[in-house]
């Protein structure tokens, strides 16, 4: 395997530290990143520790660490260490009461968020969630984790929580591309299947991921769009990912598949690693931090291509001149303002 760049793959680990068995691993098959879990958080200081321990298998001081704080039921990091902060349906809320008042608190609470990760070492959220959900969709998946139903309001809200996280120098993560809120069944369980035809599919779901098509990085849905493609899932369907993520969205960033180990995915690891990277994903997520489908997906792993090296590139050179940028921000008093989750 070439050592020009890092390999094509983002994985879990299992605890709290590094096992000998996990340096040895990363070591030898050298991931592009990390993404961390409950599983693996305790103490600031224990999370810190781990972070530096991960980078330090790769050699690389700025790996991607990846985490998923939306605010919520999503968020790894928890009280009492770290502040609760609300779900994006809370602005969602608030903007259609007084746009200000919404837009300002999703910026500020994603300024929180991203101070918190920064002052951790990671610098990739796995947020916002710009899916659109839809009367009849399976509600526990999204719910109050989606701004609001209103495709021509969640790219907007997406975009003020992209700026945010950026400024703090956080990579955020648009989800789950290209739409995940038309899924009847839980993808963590089964395979999620859209029969929805594509016109109303690019006049809703599309509408807020076309809206961001620049964001740094993305990350797709484990769905079923019977209409592209109706013999497999946007995460390994080279006709989702060419034709509609990056023909009629028009993503130009950084896409990596949501987590292999999900049940909506079938076949082996090795078989779902090469099929993610063949459809076009620039690289795989593994997250349960199991050893034997850990090898797996490295047996079919590869390095990163020229061309996602490039969007990877790109995605870093947005966040840091977006944290350049970024104006004084009154982390103290904004804490004082988080909204009461919705």
């Amino acid at each position: 395997m070439s050592n020009e760049y890092p390999s094509a793959v983002v994985f879990g680990c299992a605890g709290l530290a590094l096992s000998d068995a996990e340096k040895e691993f990363f070591q030898r098959v050298n991931p592009l990143g990390f993404i961390l879990f409950s599983r693996n958080i305790a103490t600031p200081e224990q999370l810190k520790t781990l972070v530096q321990s991960l980078r330090e298998t790769v050699g690389r001081e700025d790996a991607p660490v990846l985490i998923d704080q939306e605010g919520g039921r999503v968020a790894r990091l928890k009280p009492s260490y770290w502040a609760e902060y609300p779900a994006a349906g809370t602005f969602g809320a608030k903007y259609r009461k007084n746009p200000q008042d919404g837009i300002q608190a999703a910026y500020e609470t994603a300024r929180l968020i991203g101070r918190d990760l920064r002052e951790l070492g990671i610098n990739v959220d796995c947020s916002p969630v710009l899916d659109v959900p839809v009367k009849g969709s399976i509600d526990t998946i999204l719910g109050d984790r989606a701004f609001s139903s209103d495709p021509q309001l969640n790219g907007p809200l997406g975009k003020v929580v992209c700026d945010a996280l950026s400024a703090e120098g956080v990579t955020p993560v648009i989800k789950h591309m290209p739409g995940h809120g038309r899924a009847v069944v839980d993808s963590h369980l089964e395979l999620p299947k859209v029969s929805t035809d594509l016109e109303t599919l690019k006049q809703t779901d599309f509408v807020p991921f076309k809206y961001l098509a620049d964001a740094p990085w993305a990350m797709t849905a484990h769905v079923m769009y019977t209409a592209i493609d109706a013999q497999k899932p946007a995460s390994l369907s080279n006709k989702v990912i060419q034709d509609v993520i990056r023909g009629e969205i028009g993503f130009k960033g950084f896409l990596i598949c949501d987590d292999l180990s999900m049940k909506a995915l079938s076949g082996t690891f090795s078989d779902l690693t090469a099929e993610a990277l063949a459809a076009g994903c620039d690289a795989v997520l593994h997250c349960n931090g199991d050893m034997d489908e850990m090898e797996a997906v490295a047996s079919a792993i590869r390095p990163l291509s020229a061309r996602s090296m490039e969007r990877f590139v790109r995605g870093q050179q947005i966040v840091k001149a977006a944290q350049e940028q970024a104006v004084a921000f009154d982390y103290a008093a904004a804490k004082a303002r988080l909204p009461e989750r919705a």
